[in-house]
């Protein structure tokens, strides 16, 4: 039994189709909860807006164009549903209690020890570029996308997209060899 592509899921989705729907959604929770998490930097609102994305998704079907893949499409949606969640957190007041609850991000030794892995520190590095330059790293290397994808998911050209990707690589590049990681990329 083969299993059915994207666009044959999102038809039957716009005919009310269930099934078809936790299909879906069993294929793309992870990646998109992923992707949004990189966003978001939040567990708990990366699970809101992964959820947000998918109520979207059977609601707007029916509205698919066609116009690129299914998943660029959701990754669209999950793009501007994260970003407007960090625009609504900015705007929060931040309480006492919440004030209370931030973390010490000075190094302990656990994480000074964590900081001599490779994926670690590669980590901390992507921290340290802008929030384009990890959007791209983001899509491009950790979701996989194409350039013309990544430029279809963020609404720019695709030499943009390649444009950040060379500088955000040649900056993470110097931010590895500054913590003693002479080869970043494979």
């Amino acid at each position: 039994m083969s299993t059915p592509s994207d666009e044959v899921l999102i038809l039957r989705i716009a005919n009310g189709d269930r099934p078809a729907m936790a299909t879906l959604f069993t294929r793309y929770r992870t990646p998109i909860f992923r992707f949004v998490l990189r966003i978001v930097h939040n567990e708990t609102v990366a699970e809101d807006v992964n959820g947000d994305v998918f109520v979207e998704v059977w609601r707007q079907a029916a509205t698919f164009e066609g116009r690129s893949a299914v998943s660029t499409w959701m990754f669209s949606i999950a793009r501007f549903k994260a970003l407007n969640q960090l625009r609504r957190r900015a705007e929060q007041e931040l309480d006492e209690e919440k004030a209370g609850n931030i973390v010490d991000e000075a190094d302990d030794p656990e994480v000074a020890l964590a900081k001599k892995d490779k994926a670690a520190v590669l980590r901390q590095c992507l921290t340290k570029l802008t929030a384009d330059h990890r959007e791209i790293i983001n899509l491009v290397y950790y979701q996989h996308k194409s350039v013309e994808e990544a430029a279809q998911i963020i609404g720019i050209p695709e030499a943009t997209v390649k444009t950040r990707m060379f500088y955000a690589r040649r900056k993470l590049s110097e931010l590895l060899k500054e913590r003693g990681i002479d080869r970043g990329w494979p």
